[in-house]
Formats: structure tokens, sequence, C-alpha cells
């Protein structure tokens, strides 16, 4: 027989015009008070499906242009020696891309870099004034000189590369000293044509891959806001939040920009992502059809060089501007926290009476559980499923306590069937 159903607040509904109904709910809302609601964290909005659709097409934008990129850089100088080795011997089967005249040629890769600025440079701009909360000059001193520093490399080793052929070449007919008098009248300069192709393709893809980089985390810069935002609502000054050392004036800037120019930056990353991969199949191409090899390799090594040179031993160095990409007044990129697996714990053949001590004097399980509070947040499309240390912290608790149970576990039925 069916009960009646008892009231979560019984007491609540004895006074008031309500007084004859017990109401099954909390109460909450504007009637909430402070200490009430002190403590508690603000949840996030709901997710729209164009919301989700839009982070599943910047997902697979991330997982295609931030492929690693050291293996990418080698499979470039591989790539170059091998396939271009082979065709220096073996002639590839012609295809509309042995056409100096198709398309992707004439209006992409002769003028690469003007495509590569068109992407790069709003998004930097726009990145950056964001993660500097509004301050221009910050964002001209610091960021904007990386366009220009890779700009001038652009410039600089494109000529270099003409005046080597034309000093150190000679025309097939005698009688002509200069490339463009042997070319005028219709015969071949042979020179070391060092592929000005192949380094504006590998020196424009690493360039936007680099720039790219803010857009790593970036959409939990509004999870940081809307906490600092609640932390302060309540007096709380503790706490990891990067946006904790902003003053208010910065917040909302910050809010202000993030909110007006997000949209704007996603849009510019999907299509610096999707240049980038044009830019690998037409390095393909040049591989198969353009140069000979040594010059190809020559130009791949020269542009990897000056990437290396720049965003990975210049930018980062402390002290010396400009500053890497994602480097502003806050730093959202950094991990608060990180977990490890555990390494220490016993395994499933070690019987509870052979585990030893370690030589700390601590037991394997304050081991296994200093290890397992290093262990690496989990992700959702890139999005960490925690927002605070706490709650990472008793997800890493739980986890432990899980793990260490079912060893406990196998370790009694092994030790069961060892008797």
């Amino acid at each position: 027989m069916a009960t009646k159903r008892r009231p979560l607040r019984p007491n609540l509904g004895q006074s008031g015009p309500s007084s004859g109904t017990n109401m099954n709910f909390r109460p909450g809302g504007p009637d909430i008070t402070r200490a009430e609601a002190r403590g508690t964290r603000p949840t996030a909005a709901p997710t729209s499906i164009r919301e989700i659709l839009v982070m599943g097409v910047i997902h697979l934008c991330k997982k295609t242009i931030f492929f690693n990129t050291d293996l990418k850089v080698a499979l470039y100088l591989g790539s170059l020696f091998i396939i271009s080795l082979i065709g220096d011997f073996l002639p590839f089967p012609k295809t509309y891309f042995a056409r100096s005249d198709n398309l992707f040629n004439l209006y992409f890769v002769k003028v690469g870099w003007g495509w590569t600025l068109m992407f790069a440079v709003p998004f930097l701009v726009l990145s950056a004034y964001t993660i500097t909360c509004g301050d221009m000059k910050r964002m001209l001193r610091h960021h904007f000189p990386r366009i220009v520093i890779a700009t001038f490399f652009w410039f600089f080793w494109t000529k270099l590369f003409n005046i080597v052929e034309t000093s150190y070449g000679r025309c097939n007919i005698k009688g002509y000293q200069s490339k463009s008098s042997c070319l005028k009248a219709g015969h071949l300069w042979h020179g070391f044509d060092i592929s000005g192709h192949a380094f504006i393709l590998i020196h424009s893809s690493l360039v936007l891959i680099e720039e790219a980089r803010p857009i790593i985390k970036w959409e939990t810069i509004k999870e940081h806001l809307r906490n600092e935002l609640h932390n302060r609502s309540v007096s709380e000054k503790t706490g990891s939040n990067p946006l904790r050392y902003l003053n208010d004036e910065q917040m909302r800037s910050l809010q202000f920009l993030y909110t007006r120019l997000t949209p704007i930056i996603r849009t510019l990353f999907i299509g610096m992502a999707a240049l980038q991969l044009l830019w690998d199949i037409m390095l393909v191409g040049t591989m198969l059809y353009y140069h000979r090899m040594i010059e190809k390799v020559v130009s791949g090594i020269i542009a990897i060089l000056t990437w290396y040179f720049t965003y990975r031993f210049w930018y980062p160095t402390n002290g010396l501007l400009p500053d890497a990409p994602g480097d502003g007044t806050f730093f959202y990129q950094r991990e608060s926290f990180a977990f490890r697996r555990p390494t220490h714990l016993p395994t499933c053949t070690q019987s509870a009476g052979n585990q030893m001590p370690n030589p700390n004097g601590s037991s394997n399980k304050m081991s296994a559980q200093t290890s397992v509070q290093q262990q690496q947040i989990p992700t959702f499309m890139g999005m960490p499923l925690f927002t605070n240390v706490k709650a990472a912290s008793a997800a890493a608790s739980s986890l432990y306590s899980a793990e260490l149970k079912r060893r406990e576990q196998q370790q009694q039925q092994q030790a069961g069937i060892d008797s």
C-alpha cells in the first residue's frame, strides 16, 4: 500500500499563509541569506547546441594544428630528404599540382606570407589585447614584435636565396652574365636555387602553430572570471584563481573583451588551422615536383632553425622582449596542480606479508597516495573536468581509495589460491 511522502522540511510550513502546505523543496533564490550562500560556487550557464558544435569544430582544429610540433619538424626534414631524393631519380607521375600555373600555386603559395599575416596578425592582436586586459602598450611592446620579427626573417632569407642563385649561377648559353638577361633571351639559368617555396611553407606553418597557442585553454578564462567575481562578491581573497591579482578595472576590461572578442578569435583560429593544413598539402606538392633535393633540404633546415631560435629559445627567455604567445597579465595556461598515476601500489602478485616499507619509514600506501595527487587532471574536449583544487583532490582521493581496495581484494584472492 502506498504511503504518503514525508516532507523534506516538515517545520517549514507551520507559519504564514501557507501553513497548511508542506513544501518538498529547499528554499533558495532571492530569499537565501549571505551566510547560506558563502562557500558555494556559481554554476555555468546552459550550453546551447550552437556552442557545442562550435566547440567541437575548435577541438578538431586543435587536434590538427597542435599535432606534436617536434615530431612534425622531424617529418618535415625526413620527407624533404626522402621524397625529394626519390623524385630526383624516379620522377613522379604528373598531376595538376605539377603545373606551375595551378590555382593553389598562383593564388596561395606565391603570396603565402600575405595569407599567413591575414590570419595571424588579427588573431595575435585580439588575443594579446584580451589577455593583457586591454593594455594596448603592453600588447604592442610584448606581443606584436613577434610578427615583425617573423616578417623580417621571411624577407631576409628569401632575398638571400635570390642573391645566391643570381651570384653563383650561369646561363646555359655563353655571353649572358646576368640571370635577367639570360631568361629574357629565352635561355635557362643554372644556379643553386634554394627553394623559396619550401621555406615559405614551413616557416608559415610553424609561425601559425606557435601564434595559435593562446587558444589552448582559452575557454577556462570564462570559468576563472565567473569564480573570481563570485570570490570578490563574498570577500574571499584566498584560492588559486589566476585572476585574483587583477584590480577591478582590469577585471571589467577582461570580462568585456573576452565576451566581445572570443567569437572573432575562434573564427580566426579555425582559419589558421585550415591554412596550416593547406600549407602542408602544398609542401608535399613542392617535394614531388619542384627543385632538387639539396635545395629543398637546405631551405627546410633554415626555416626550422629560424623557428627554433625565435619561438623555442628567444621568446621563452625571461627578461627579453617579446613575450611568448599566451603570456599576459595573468597566466591561464599554467596547471595549478597535477596528478600522476600511482606507481607504488603493491602489485597483484604481492602478498600482504611481502610488502616492504620504503627507506624513509613511510608505507607504500603513503607514497601511492602522494603519487595519485600528482595525476594529470582529466579533461573532455580539452577542458578540465574540475575547476578548483578541492574538487580535483577529492576526486583523486576517491580514485585512490577505490584502486587500493581493488588491489587489496586481489591480494586476498591470490593469498587464498596460494594457501
